[in-house]
């Protein structure tokens, strides 16, 4: 199929002290969420000057797919539009229709399958269509891609580097935790969420030889009320875990997220450390694939295989995810009552 332009969709952040509450408030909007707890996570914010690195990410990652497509004669314009803060996808696709944009392939920044990191977007950029009625540009969504080569091969190279900083008398005996954000059992139980983590994460492994029992699938980011169930082990819990059984070093690859955005930086870089730290337990924490250049080349990729029919490449024991999702896959999650919302806003792969 023929297409006018590439759309980068993504969860947005804060890009200062002043954007924390207000960016709060839209993530939540319709939750029930109390504003005390608005206030809690905002100081996650605030922590690190009220600014989520997941825009400077989001531009880095364009400028980068940007060279990528021109060094593979790929004369595509990029546009950017964020689910919860500036630029809003409603504005982005407006400025699209206005510059005569009528057809779209949307990269969403998730590499799996679940109602937070694949419908909800696709619902997001339906209402957003829905906007601007009958002239709104024609949006598709790339693939989901837990197993493509190039995925696998980018964050493969991401932990390599994290096991290189393992002690020489050390190396062999580490264990990796590959953290994903944790979401309610019950949406976990009608997605492939769990089965796509797991494959990338035997895949990795696989390719640096770390064997079974040496690498987990753990968990982060639980925002559910106490009595819900959602999918574990947390990270910290499994992290005191292996404090117990004699493990020295532990290598934390949070290959659930795309960029090291503000739920890695707080909830690995602070919280999961400092466990570490008080521990005894030596951790060293893996980068996200981020503007990776074998992540870009599989974005181009990607995008090639709707434009001209390329290649749908996979590898491991499922072949290529769709590209058109069924009606009924992913399903969100129920209403609850005012008052018994999360606590905090969670988004696996933002």
């Amino acid at each position: 199929m023929n297409y006018d332009a590439i759309l980068l969709v993504s969860f947005g952040g804060p890009e200062g002290p002043a954007d924390v509450m207000p960016f709060l408030e839209n993530v939540t909007r319709g939750r029930g969420i109390p504003r005390e707890r608005l206030l809690e996570v905002a100081e996650h914010y605030q922590h690190f000057g009220g600014v989520s690195p997941i825009n400077a990410q989001c531009r880095e990652l364009i400028a980068a797919l940007r060279a990528e497509l021109d060094e593979h004669g790929i004369d595509l314009p990029i546009y950017w539009g964020n689910r919860n803060w500036n630029p809003l996808l409603s504005d982005t696709l407006r400025e699209m229709r206005d510059a005569g944009i009528k057809t779209a392939l949307a990269y969403v920044t998730s590499a799996y399958s679940s109602w937070s990191g694949c419908r909800q977007y696709r619902e997001n950029i339906e209402a957003a269509r829905t906007e601007l009625g009958d002239s709104a540009p024609q949006v598709d969504k790339i693939r989901v891609f837990y197993n493509h080569p190039d995925f696998v091969a980018a964050s493969a190279d991401c932990v390599h580097t994290a096991l290189e900083q393992i002690p020489d008398n050390r190396r062999g005996s580490e264990r990796v935790a590959f953290t994903a954000h944790s979401i309610p059992n019950s949406m976990a139980d009608t997605c492939d969420y769990v089965k796509q983590l797991l494959e990338t994460c035997r895949l990795v492994a696989e390719s640096l030889g770390i064997s079974e029992d040496r690498w987990d699938l753990v968990y982060q980011s639980r925002s559910g009320r106490p009595q819900d169930p959602w999918l574990e082990p947390d990270i910290v819990d499994h992290l005191k875990a292996l404090a117990t059984s004699s493990v020295a070093d532990v290598v934390v690859a949070p290959v659930g997220f795309l960029s090291d955005h503000m739920e890695v930086l707080f909830d690995l870089d602070e919280e999961a450390a400092l466990a570490c730290q008080e521990m005894g337990l030596n951790m060293v924490r893996a980068g996200t694939v981020g503007s990776h250049p074998l992540f870009v080349r599989m974005l181009r990729k990607l995008v090639e295989e709707r434009l001209s029919g390329a290649p749908r490449e996979s590898i491991g024991r499922f072949g290529p995810n769709h590209d058109v999702c069924p009606i009924d896959c992913c399903p969100g999650p129920p209403r609850r009552p005012a008052g018994a919302g999360q606590q905090r806003p969670a988004q696996p792969g933002a």
